[in-house]
Parts: structure tokens; sequence; C-alpha cells
């Protein structure tokens, strides 16, 4: 087995067995007469190649200016010298002339000030040279490394077509009688060459993949991926591990990711013709199009995996048990391993961009915000839309990682907040520290300013309103007169009773939204008021003050449990909720069109 490391460039011999006598071999030839071939194993590294003619071309004008910048700093260098000489003739002509007058003696030792200043100027110059000659040295060792890396690539591949022709004529050969090989087996050939790369495609080959994820003690998400090439009789061809970078990723998003790198390499090493083995029910579902992914991240990864499977021949999913998948598992735990064994200043220094687990965008690790109390990260764009829709909502912005209830903190998000949505945190901050019972709003349409009764009582006392008189207040923004019990603009020489009595609706804008409201069936919180629409799910509702009541009734929920015996959903609010990325349905799966349980 051949494995390439990035880091060191290492070829590396593993053991495998010969294919037509089992034995443990570690030459390309055996004992038994048969030429055998090596899989190759890659591993954290990329194996995908780009034409490497522009590559020639770039190298060959990176070496021709680094050849003629040396040729100008020689030139350079040799009229700095003849110059040098000139002025050294020059001042010494200077001093023989004048050594008999005592007075000139300072202006005599003017001269040598220019060569100091074209000195200074000559060593600016051959630091850039040097400098970039270093630079374009660099550029050039680069595109070296990126041939001989190409050129090691495509030898891997024609070794792995060799491996797969001397298997298919193992296996022939194999199928053999003793008398067929008797008598025309000395005349039996299959020379590699002509009609391999068809004997290549005519063959199904078997991708295993797998990504798995674990939890770290102090909170950080470490990923890896493996995928494993087999041929139709499930001999190893090709291996892959490789870590996943951003933490807070899903199982689901790790499975396809996995799955995308195997059919990267499959079409890389020219094989058409696949069967994708996978252990996990829910990708199979996406893959096979019986689920539709509706996370957007789950999405663009399933979407990504469909424009693949259009270039291959044949491709078709496989759901097998966890025990088929072969060597992916143990590639994809290694990865991890890997993880765990490297320096934390080595993996910071190697990575500077990482990809954000919402977005799946690869963002400079700058534009990366870290949530101080769970240490999980996204982008700044991520974070912004994030907070936006919860303070819209009415809500404190949370930790978007899932299970996570972590308070985000408005000094800490100041980086990404725009004056407005600072302005209406501030707002939801203050919402939040005041009861449901004592929230006031300013009744007046240009103000609506929150406040608390005690806040209205105590502004009113001192603005000398004679607030313990007919629920007079004023109000603490606008400085507006409104009415405490009937929660309008004062009403003048008028009660409480008489005003409400004569407008049964106090307001019109009331009235519509009550008239909507029975007309759509929607419910009120009876603790906040809080208008409430069941748009989908069960009838046990929690307010975002949250109080739980039953929507159907309005009792109240304690403890988790109904008070009440109204049913407790019905199939018309019930939407399918197999996109929700559950870890509790990653162990034990049934499918009613399958035979076994997974």
């Amino acid at each position: 087995m051949v494995t390439k490391s990035r880091q060191s460039n290492r070829l590396r011999i593993l053991p495998f067995s010969c294919l037509y006598c089992q034995n443990r071999v570690t030459k390309s030839t055996h004992s038994c007469g048969m030429s055998i071939g090596r899989p190759l194993e890659l591993e954290d590294s990329s194996i995908y190649f780009s034409d490497a003619a522009d590559d020639d071309d770039f190298q060959d004008i990176a070496a021709e200016q680094r050849r003629e910048l040396m040729a100008a700093k020689a030139v350079d260098s040799d009229l700095d010298l003849a110059f040098n000489i000139q002025l050294q003739e020059a001042i010494n002509a200077s001093l023989s002339l004048n050594q008999n007058q005592p007075s000139s003696s300072s202006s005599s030792d003017s001269p040598p000030q220019p060569q100091s200043n074209s000195r200074q100027l000559d060593e600016d110059f051959s630091n850039f040279t040097d400098l970039q000659s270093g630079e374009l040295l660099k550029l050039e060792q680069e595109l070296n490394d990126h041939i001989i890396s190409e050129t090691e690539f495509n030898k891997l591949k024609s070794d792995l077509h060799r491996m797969i022709h001397d298997h298919r004529v193992a296996f022939e050969i194999s199928r053999m009688s003793d008398d067929e090989w008797e008598e025309w087996g000395d005349n039996f050939e299959q020379p590699f060459g002509e009609g391999t790369s068809k004997g290549v495609n005519n063959e199904i080959f078997r991708i295993y993949f797998k990504g798995l994820l674990e939890d770290l003690p102090n909170g950080t998400v470490l990923g890896g991926i493996g995928v494993a090439i087999c041929d139709s009789r499930d001999n190893l061809l090709f291996e892959l591990r490789k870590p996943l970078v951003g933490n807070g990723t899903s199982r689901r998003c790790a499975e396809i990711r996995a799955l995308i790198e195997g059919l990267n390499a499959a079409l890389e090493l020219d094989l058409e013709r696949v069967v994708l083995y996978c252990d996990y029910f829910p990708v199979f579902q996406f893959i096979t199009g019986k689920w539709p992914a509706k996370q957007p991240k789950v999405s663009a990864l399933v979407n990504q995996v469909y424009h693949l499977r259009k270039k291959l021949t044949y491709c078709q999913p496989s759901l097998v048990a966890r025990n088929d998948i072969k060597f992916a598992f143990k590639l994809a735990r290694q990865a991890i391993v890997s993880q765990m064994n490297k320096p934390a200043e080595c993996n910071g220094s190697r990575n500077s961009q990482e990809t954000c687990v919402i977005c799946l965008e690869d963002t400079n690790i700058d534009e990366i915000f870290s949530i101080d109390d769970c240490m999980h990260r996204y982008c700044f764009s991520c974070m912004k839309q994030h907070v936006e829709v919860k303070l819209l909502h009415g809500m404190l912005p949370k930790c978007p990682h899932e299970g996570c209830n972590i308070e985000l903190k408005i000094d800490t998000c100041s980086k990404f907040l725009t004056p407005r949505l600072t302005e209406i945190w501030n707002q939801r901050v203050k919402e939040a520290s005041i009861p449901v019972t004592e929230k006031i709003y300013c009744p007046y349409p240009k103000c609506s300013a929150l406040m608390s009764k005690r806040e209205a009582l105590e502004h009113s006392k001192t603005a000398h309103v004679g607030a313990d008189m007919y629920c007079r207040r004023r109000c603490i923004k606008c400085n507006g007169l409104f009415c405490i019990s009937c929660k309008v603009p004062w009403h003048n020489n008028m009660t409480c009773y008489d005003y409400k009595r004569r407008n049964p609706y106090l307001q019109q804008e009331e009235a519509k939204l009550k008239k909507l409201a029975m007309t759509n069936l929607w419910r009120q919180c009876v603790k906040c008021n809080h208008m409430i629409e069941l748009a989908a799910g069960c009838y046990h509702m929690t307010c975002r003050c949250g109080h739980e009541f039953c929507y159907t009734c309005g009792a109240e929920w304690k403890n988790k449990e109904a008070t009440c015996t109204c049913p407790l959903w019905d199939e018309e609010h019930i939407l399918d909720d197999e996109d929700e990325d559950n870890e509790d349905e990653d162990y034990d799966y049934f499918d009613s069109s399958e035979e076994d349980y997974y």
C-alpha cells in the first residue's frame, strides 16, 4: 500500500494479500507468479490536480524573470564598482592638489558624503533585489513541488489501473479448471495497456464513506472523515482520511462531506461506475431523494452530491449495516485521533480560514465570532442574521447551536451589530427585565415607549400630575398624559367607566386585530396578552413570556403536563419532521420498505 503525506512527501509500502493464493506479501510479484498491484492510501492530502500546461508556462515566466533580475543586479554591481573607482580617483586627485592648503582641509572631507548616500541607495536596491529574487525562487519551488505532486498522483493512478487489471487477470485464472490451464494456459495473456481503460470503466467499484464527530471535555468538537474505495470483490484500492475543519457541525453534514470526498476521489481516479455504501439512514434517504433536505446547509451538500453523481456513468446508493462499512470507520477515527495529538498552536497556524457551520463558507478566521461561554463559532454574517431575526421576533438572542441556551451579550456582539439592532436589543433587554404584569407602553403612536408601572408613577409624581387621582400618568419619554387603566391618552372630565362604556373597543386598530384573531382562530396569552397563531405542531403552546397553555381551551400546562382533556395534536397541523437533526435517531432505524433493521 502506498501512502503519500503532504507534509513529508514520504512513500510507505504496506502489506497486502495476493488474490490468487491469499498469502500476505510485500513485493509486486508473488511466489505464485502473479503480478499484484498495491492499494493507494491518501492521508490528509488533496488528490485533485489541474492541467500542468499553464503551470509550466508560469514556471518558465518566473524563472526568466528571476534570471533577468539577477542579471540586472550584476550590471548594477558593475556600475557601482566603476562609480566608486572613479569617485576614489577624483578624491585622491583633489587631495593631492590641496595638500599644501590647510584651510581647505575641512572642505576636502566633504566629497565622501555623496559616496555615503550612494552606498545607502545601493544597499536598498541590493536588499530589494535579494528579496525579490528570494520570492521568485520560492515561487519556482512551489511550482516544482506542484508538478512533482501531480506527476506522483498520475503515477499512483496508473498503478491503480494496473492493480485493477492484475486483480482481474488473477480472478480469471483462478476460475480456470486444471484441464483448461493445461490445454492453453501457456498461451493465456492479457497485457496491460490496450483495453485497460475499457475494463476499468466496465467494473463497478464500491465506495465506503464515514463521517464522525467527537465532543471533547473542553467543549471542542472534532470531526473526521474516512473513505475507502474497493473493487467489485471488496479488495481495497484507495484510502483517504481527512479532518473536518470547523466545530459545531452536525453528523449529517459530516457524513455527506465524506461522501463528497469519495465521489471526488472516484472522479479523479477515472472510476465511472460506483456503488455508494451508506450506514446512516437519513443520509441514504437524502441522496435517494426519498426525504427532502429542508435544512439549508444539508440541502447545499445534498445538491453538491447530486451534481457529482451526474458526472458518473453509474452511481447507485446502498444502505448497509454499520459493521459493513469496511475500513471507512477506522479511517475517520484515525483522522480524529490525529487532531487530538497535534499541538493546538499547530492547528491554529495551519488554518487561516474556518468553515462556518451555518452557511458552509470558508471565512477568514478574523471574521469568525466566538461565543464566550460555550465557544461555538460562526461567521459575522450568520450571527448578524440570527440576532436580527430573534430581536424582530421579540426574543433575546441565544447561541444558534442546537441545544445550547447560552444568551448572547450585547457588548461582545458589537463587532457586527448595526446601531438599529443595538437599539432594539437594548429595548428587548428592558422588556425582559420588567415583569409582564408591570409593563406599560405609551399609547401615543409616535412614542410607544416602554416603562414599568412604578416608573410611570414616579415620573408622574415628579411632574406634579396628581398620579394617585383618576389613574392619570405621564410618559417618561414624550411627557404625554395617559390613563393607566384604559391604556389610552388621558380622557379629560370623564371617568374610566364612562370612557369604556362609550368606547367598547378602545382603539380602532384593536378592533381590527380582535376581528382578525377571531377569523383565524388565534389565541391570546392570558399572562402577557400576546397574540399567538398555531402554524404547525401540537396544541401545547409556549409563549415568548414563558407561559405554557393549551391552544384549544387556554388551560395552563404545569410541569410539562396538561391540566385539560383536550387532544394534544391534530394531523392537520403535524408536519413531517424528518429533516430535524436529532442525534437520538443515529442508532436504530427501520424502513418499512426494507427487510432489516439498521
